[in-house]
């Protein structure tokens, strides 16, 4: 089987696992040359069905690691005028670097910070952020506006790591204003859309311009966002600039969902903090 990492560079920073073995992904079907277009086997039955006790409600136990809740706690940020409710894992004062996610449409911190959910895959994403030194935060997003988008940009900056800023679905379309916002790009890490709604306007930011790193993943049976639309973008953005660090992952047969369950965040996390 093919692996991601025998197309990462030599130089790559390599995090601290956690639970590598249950959240790799299961089976690569096809990498393009320089392993920027990767297709991913899923399979429900497998993903879902063998891997819930109740299906996407709650995740067998082997997949979890409850010890994170002790450095857990949901915050209220202070900022434009109202206060942001934000679901905390780690030191934000003290973080090497950060992970912000976004959520979609009805959603609210408590779908970022849900162990239980999405197959553990936001456990594993908080237990690798307080073992490799950095912080996870998610925010609840009154909405994805220029309202929506002034509350993420205080808490980014509000501390002084980089960010790796993550949004779902809808949420991309703060990502997409975002990437605009001078004050916001000195201070990314990387940018990852999970499902996210194709703009093809994020190919012309000035986030792309500095070449900030960039981490697609996509359900090939999305009904929401076309893959193949989200696609242009990626195609467009690597088009911007000779090897630009731009990575998209195609789950084969995947939901809109899908990419919150199945996206390897040790992986993802490695591929944009290494540029």
């Amino acid at each position: 089987m093919i692996t991601i990492n025998s197309f990462s560079p030599a130089s790559a920073l390599e995090l601290k696992g956690h639970k590598d073995h249950l959240f790799a992904y299961p089976g690569i079907l096809s990498v393009s040359e320089g392993g920027t277009f990767i297709v991913v086997d899923y399979d429900k039955m497998r993903d879902i069905h063998r891997r819930d006790i109740e299906p996407e409600r709650r995740v067998q136990p082997k997949y979890l690691s409850l010890g994170v809740k002790k450095q857990s706690r949901l915050a209220l940020h202070k900022a434009n005028g109202r206060t942001i409710e934000t679901g905390v894992a780690g030191d934000y004062p003290k973080a090497r670097f950060a992970v912000i996610f976004v959520h979609g449409r009805g959603g609210d911190q408590r779908l970022g910070m849900n162990d239980y959910t999405f197959g553990g895959n936001f456990n594993r994403l908080k237990n690798l952020m307080v073992l490799n030194g950095g912080v996870y935060l998610s925010p609840s997003i009154e909405s994805f506006d220029t309202a929506g988008a002034n509350s993420v940009k205080a808490l980014i900056l509000a501390g002084g790591a980089p960010v790796v800023l993550a949004c779902a679905s809808m949420g991309s379309i703060i990502c997409s204003k975002l990437a605009n916002d001078p004050a916001v790009v000195p201070r990314l890490a990387g940018l990852v859309l999970l499902g996210g709604a194709p703009d093809m306007g994020i190919a012309k930011s000035a986030a792309v311009k500095a070449k900030t790193p960039m981490v697609f993943t996509h359900g090939s049976y999305d009904t929401v966002y076309d893959w193949q639309d989200q696609k242009s973008v990626f195609d467009r953005i690597q088009q911007s600039a000779k090897n630009y660090p731009a990575q998209f992952v195609l789950f084969d047969t995947g939901s809109h969902g899908t990419p919150m369950r199945m996206t390897d965040w040790k992986q993802t996390l490695e591929f944009v903090l290494s540029r």
